[in-house]
């Protein structure tokens, strides 16, 4: 139990991920005072999932996110705000839920779930299902979500290997590639699993010539950012079966358009961005923020922190 002393403003853009006495109340359990408020003054920091101007006030801004490419963090440089995110929460939910897409698609659930709906007996083909044991997977990004990741993959059997900026060796990864290698890296995957931040070398970063050195019967998996993966050849791989499929947690925009293809795709697993969802999402926040309270009142620097 923190003994700080500090008061966190609980910001109302929590409420598409949790309602925000949740964490209220979490925070109270750990000693935490907070209060659910969109104006942070007199607070000593404040826990939002978007930017809102007033936070460039605040002594310290709190994303309940991992990703943080919403946020103006060079306007919270310049300013003076301290800023943290929620990097190191998701690894475990993140990695059940990609691990689902991928039974999905290999034991063919997603097929027969869209047959139930109209009464149908039917069998996929038999040449259509297929077990995880021995796949390779190629998880892009091997940071705390990639890493959640990896480890159950590895569990289920499979060969995974993956890329990251340096080479160096990560559990249950058999081989890692670096980012001028991914070409190489993907080339035999039965599934690409995309895991890094958005950043302005990862923007764009899966195009028309990352999806073609891709096997035919590969899948896509991204539980990154929308923005990772040039979605318009993405849709045109997929038409043309240059790939077979692709689970998606992360699009580009969100909400999908209504028009969009993607819709109408039988193979194609579409998930409005809640690969990190969980129930007791709102206990992880608390143990941060409690943690950084704590940290930060004794003028110890927080973890987490971006800026």
């Amino acid at each position: 139990m923190t003994t700080s002393g500090t008061r966190i403003a609980v910001h109302s853009s929590v409420e598409p991920v949790f309602d925000p006495q949740y964490l209220v109340d979490a925070l109270a359990e750990r000693g935490v005072e907070s209060q659910t408020t969109d104006d942070p003054a007199g607070f000593d920091g404040v826990v939002a999932f978007d930017h809102d101007e007033s936070f460039l006030d605040a002594p310290w801004v709190h994303a309940i996110t991992a990703g943080y490419d919403d946020y103006p963090v060079e306007s919270y440089r310049e300013y003076g705000v301290t800023f943290t995110n929620s990097t190191g929460i998701h690894g475990e939910s993140v990695g059940e839920t990609v691990c689902g897409m991928c039974l999905a698609f290999a034991r063919r659930l997603h097929r027969y779930r869209d047959r139930q709906r109209g009464s149908e007996w039917d069998r996929e083909p038999y040449e259509a299902a297929f077990t995880l044991g021995g796949e390779r997977a190629c998880v892009v990004g091997l940071g705390t979500l990639g890493r959640g990741v990896a480890t159950r993959l590895d569990a289920l059997g499979m060969d995974v290997v993956g890329v990251r900026r340096t080479p160096t060796p990560v559990p249950g990864v058999r081989e890692v590639y670096t980012p001028d290698e991914l070409h190489e890296a993907v080339s035999d995957a039965r599934f690409v699993v995309l895991t890094v931040p958005l950043t302005a070398e990862t923007r764009g970063m899966v195009g028309e010539a990352e999806l073609d050195a891709m096997p035919a019967d590969s899948y896509l998996v991204n539980v990154a950012r929308g923005e990772v993966v040039e979605q318009s050849a993405l849709v045109a791989a997929l038409e043309s079966g240059s790939i077979a499929g692709a689970g998606l947690d992360a699009l580009d925009p969100e909400p999908l358009p209504e028009d969009s293809p993607l819709w109408g795709m039988d193979e194609v697993l579409l998930t409005p961005h809640v690969a990190a969802m969980t129930n007791d999402y709102h206990e992880a926040v608390a143990d941060l923020v409690a943690t950084n309270a704590d940290r930060l009142a004794g003028g110890e620097g927080p973890v987490n922190r971006v800026v």
